[in-house]
């Protein structure tokens, strides 16, 4: 099953490297999927995974490496989705906040139950959605941040495309993805977990 994970990560990777629309956003863009996978090489023993957080993982990263290929704002499938739906933007953009929210929920979720952080359900999903919040605002701070020093390609990395709530939005979006989650996913997750526990949480 790792082979077949590490198999899909390398294909997509590898396509996505190929003639990217700018390879500075693409550095930009992947890097985050690359830090993810080195930092679950360095902890697959000590830290193994329930598969639902890896499947998680493997389609958020796929979804940072479409990104980095085309750039957010000329995602070609969401061009085409425009006329459809009525959008005035390329809307792909959401989908990567969306899963920056909805992936990082199950992450943090089962760090704090493994680790035994937080017993009680209320408070350790409120925790959650706080960290995922956090987590969305550091990124439009990296981004900010590199708007300022990147000049001509802060467009393209920003993927605003004139849209001057931009950075509200995916914030929002973000949230709403880490509640998807955590309704969504806490089931499938306490059943995967049981495995590292004599009971499920």
């Amino acid at each position: 099953m790792k082979l077949i994970w590490l198999f899909i990560f390398v294909g997509v990777f590898v396509w996505s490297g190929i003639h990217p629309k700018d390879y500075f956003i693409w550095i930009l863009e992947v890097a985050p999927a690359m830090l993810g996978i080195a930092i679950m090489v360095a902890t697959h023993k000590s830290f193994p995974l329930t598969p639902l957080l890896y499947a998680l993982i493997l389609i958020h990263c796929i979804i940072l490496m479409v990104g980095g290929h085309y750039t957010y704002a000329d995602v070609p499938l969401f061009d085409a989705l425009k006329p459809i739906f009525g959008f005035e933007r390329n809307n792909y953009d959401k989908v990567g906040h969306f899963a920056q929210g909805f992936v990082p929920a199950m992450i943090a979720r089962e760090i704090l139950i493994r680790k035994q952080v937080v017993a009680f359900d209320g408070w350790r999903n409120f925790i959650i959605i706080c960290i995922c919040l956090a987590f969305s605002a550091f990124y439009e701070l990296i981004e900010w941040f590199v708007a300022i020093s990147s000049g001509e390609s802060a467009d393209a990395f920003l993927g605003t495309q004139g849209y001057a709530w931009d950075t509200q939005t995916d914030m929002a979006f973000a949230l709403l993805g880490a509640c998807c989650s955590l309704a969504m996913l806490s089931g499938i997750h306490n059943r995967q977990l049981g495995k590292f526990f004599k009971s499920s949480p």
